[in-house]
């Protein structure tokens, strides 16, 4: 019989106590496995030694699953052990695994062998974001990173605009930490000078920063201090 593949959240801000969310119930999944696929071994063996894991962390087995993970037959070797019973645990380094994460390579392939996936409670910074900007929470989408480069970074933002009054849908998306400035300021000069955008920074940190405002009403402050701070923007109406 196959074991099953468990999506294991950690905190989002990295210095946060894992107990705030952790429940115990995942606690209890948690030392049930000695079988980990993670997108960082240190970033994991440290959110479970934080967590108090029963387990001694050197007993425990670990497979790196992430953006330099790129051959489909890797991601099969880590399927084995399950397929052949044995439980495992999904961490992500940040937040809830499989979303805007390579966890999800796994889940798509434990899916194609039939093998039960349960995703276990904990904080996901794209749904808190939502949750406090105000923005529509019966449509929205989170679409990633949008481009890097002129002029496929505006013409993006345009379409998300136009997504986003066409369709009432709330439009999400991130930016490597140092460059919020740089798309911030390309938000404001792009976007209509009525809609609204929703700036969440260091989200469940002590420094954590959420405020909706229309564009308009951005362009009379000072630009917000995020710089290399994990923020994510929301478009609306």
């Amino acid at each position: 019989m196959a074991g099953v593949l468990y999506m294991i959240p950690c905190p989002i801000w990295e210095q946060g106590s894992v107990a705030d969310v952790t429940p115990v119930a995942n606690m209890q999944v948690i030392n049930s496995l000695d079988y980990f696929i993670v997108e960082n071994v240190r970033s994991a063996r440290r959110f479970l030694s934080k967590a108090g894991v029963e387990r001694a962390i050197d007993e425990l087995e670990f497979v790196e699953l992430n953006e330099h993970t790129v051959h489909q037959a890797d991601v099969e070797r880590m399927l084995k052990p399950i397929i052949a019973g044995r439980s495992a645990g999904v961490i992500s380094e940040a937040g809830v695994p499989g979303v805007a994460d390579p966890g999800a390579a796994i889940v798509s392939l434990a899916h194609k062998h039939g093998i039960r996936v349960v995703p276990l409670v904990g904080p996901s910074s794209i749904l808190l974001a939502m949750m406090a900007s105000g923005q529509n929470g019966q449509s929205f989408a989170f679409v990633g990173y949008l481009p890097v480069k002129e002029p496929d970074r505006t013409r993006s933002i345009r379409n998300l605009e136009r997504r986003a009054m066409q369709e009432h849908q709330a439009q999400l998306f991130i930016e490597a930490p140092y460059r919020n400035r740089k798309l911030f300021e390309t938000l404001l000069h792009t976007l209509s000078p009525k809609t609204k955008l929703t700036v969440a920074t260091d989200i469940t940190s002590p420094e954590e920063s959420i405020l909706t405002l229309a564009v308009e009403e951005w362009q009379r402050r000072e630009v917000p201090s995020f710089d290399k701070r994990p923020t994510i923007f929301i478009l609306g109406i």
